[in-house]
């Protein structure tokens, strides 16, 4: 069987499990979900053989330290897949709820209703725990999905997949519920990628290259963000210790992640005063910072920044900081340099604040607070697929209720339309 007859046959069984979970009920795909925490509960040594193999091809293939890392099984991980089946099984269920009910003059009630999305192909790399975390938000807000996990975590997701496919069949669900792509062929992707007839939303989770790639090549929906190229802009009069206090954890409290602020914008009125405290306490992170010419008079042993600094997404121990004349100026710079991701201000003006969040057009955009918080659990979403910088459908964090849409619901009592 070629790539393309392989795929299509995933599609065809997706479409059609997706059909059956559409009309199951709430306690049945909780009951699902639970019955595969315990199915990988008691798969624990068979996980550990497949990962211990992944690990060792890994190794041969020349994996860097990192990938090797979120490529291991740890038995904490383990736990904490458990953990997670478990919370997801315990969120409100959002499909079939109906909202913005309304009688018209004509007798009817009007409203519209939460509805699986249908298929989700999900895209990712390396980390096997995400094979979990996507099947379960999948599969409780009933839509039949199809994972392509990256080919070094190959053995793992198939040890993954049977353990989910016994849960599914305990519970009286389709085992095409959720599929594992079990192909390390990168045409996988490809024809995934274009097969609207089966697949109704494609999302990417991984590196620049793979959702550039999606992106380019996709012929259904995305969701999906490129960079999180995030700011924070301390305001004229700002606290100078919330200031301090929310830059130092918004570039620090994790370097690797899409919410990690990467520019620090700073109104040139409070630089003589602040920046040196923001030196101090970078530096005792071991933060590299690099300044525009007016931070640089200011720290003279901090390296100049590029034009491309003002674009770059770090995802390491740099930070990128910049001089401001005012509110204007640091809403045309995160506008223009910035990745629509997440962005704060620090400021006591009420006004000011207003206007930052109506004229940054990012996903996120917040008063006084760390962007690390741009993120599902910290949302109140209980879990999240990823996050979207897209307009369309989804942005922001995407959670069950992201992968969800809305249909109209009418109640009639006989009425038609003169």
């Amino acid at each position: 069987m070629s790539i393309e007859q392989y795929m299509q046959e995933l599609g065809k069984a997706a479409r059609a499990a997706s059909r059956q979970l559409a009309a199951s009920s709430t306690a049945q795909r909780n009951a699902a979900l639970l019955a595969i925490c315990e199915a990988l509960d008691a798969a624990r040594d068979e996980l550990g053989v497949a990962n211990a193999e992944d690990l060792v091809r890994g190794r041969e293939n020349g994996l860097d330290a990192p990938l090797l890392d979120r490529l291991e099984l740890t038995p904490a991980r383990i736990d904490a897949m458990l953990e997670g089946l478990r919370q997801v099984a315990g969120l409100a269920d959002p499909v079939g709820s109906i909202s913005d009910l309304k009688s018209m003059p004509s007798g009817i009630q009007v409203g519209r209703m939460r509805v699986p999305l249908g298929v989700i192909g999900i895209i990712y790399e390396s980390r096997p725990n995400v094979t979990v975390e996507a099947a379960s938000l999948c599969l409780k807000s009933a839509n039949a999905t199809i994972l392509r996990g990256g080919s070094e975590s190959l053995a793992s997701n198939r040890a993954i997949a049977a353990c989910i496919a016994r849960g599914l069949q305990q519970a009286g669900l389709p085992a095409a519920a959720v599929q594992v792509v079990e192909t390390a062929d990168r045409a996988a992707v490809g024809t995934l990628i274009s097969m609207p007839d089966y697949v109704d939303v494609i999302i990417p989770r991984g590196g620049k290259s793979l959702i550039e790639r999606v992106s380019r090549e996709a012929r259904v929906p995305v969701i999906k963000h490129l960079d999180g190229v995030c700011h924070v802009y301390v305001d004229a009069g700002a606290d100078h210790a919330m200031a301090l206090a929310i830059a130092v954890n918004a570039k620090t409290h994790r370097y690797g992640t899409c919410n990690t602020m990467e520019t620090l914008l700073v109104d040139a009125t409070e630089a003589a005063a602040l920046l040196p405290q923001l030196a101090s306490a970078f530096a005792s992170k071991g933060v590299e910072l690099r300044g525009c010419a007016q931070s640089c008079a200011i720290l003279p042993t901090i390296q100049l920044a590029s034009e491309q600094d003002w674009y770059e997404e770090y995802l390491a121990p740099v930070l990128a900081l910049r001089l401001v004349d005012g509110l204007d100026a640091a809403i045309e710079h995160i506008n223009h340099y910035g990745s629509q991701h997440t962005d704060s201000i620090v400021t006591r003006d009420h006004s000011r604040a207003m206007r930052f969040l109506r004229e940054v057009d990012s996903s996120s955009v917040m008063i006084n607070a760390s962007t690390r918080f741009a993120d599902g659990f910290e949302y109140g979403l209980g879990a999240e697929i990823g996050i979207s910088t897209d307009k369309l459908h989804a942005r922001g964090p995407v959670g069950l209720e992201g992968l969800t849409s809305r249909k109209y619901v009418v109640f009639g009592e006989g009425q038609v339309r003169c």
